[in-house]
């Protein structure tokens, strides 16, 4: 099992519209093979932001690996970049995990 996740720092305030395009962004994701779950988290907050994780897993690191290569990828991201930025507070911070237990 391979895990991707991407932190989000949120501008306070904007917490709402964030969870609303993730939830009315189209992924892409059931296309690929190898694919198993998505969640979108939520963290703590402090004076300046609000801490959310994206979390995938996949069957593989190869499987993660071809998706980043895919048309859903592009697809998946392509919107993503026409997404509103005004909730971020710099960009995400991909951390990549392998399953050893």
């Amino acid at each position: 099992m391979f895990l991707a996740m991407n932190r989000f720092r949120i501008a306070l305030g904007k917490e709402d519209d964030f969870v609303a395009h993730w939830r009315n962004r189209n992924s892409y994701l059931h296309e690929v093979p190898g694919f198993v779950s998505f969640n979108l988290l939520r963290g703590d907050s402090n004076d300046e932001r609000t801490l959310f994780a994206s979390h995938t897993v996949w069957e593989s690191e190869q499987a993660f690996a071809d998706w980043t290569k895919s048309d859903a990828f592009r697809k998946a991201h392509m919107q993503a970049g026409q997404s509103p930025r005004d909730f971020y507070l710099g960009p995400p911070q991909l951390e990549l995990f392998e399953a050893v237990l």
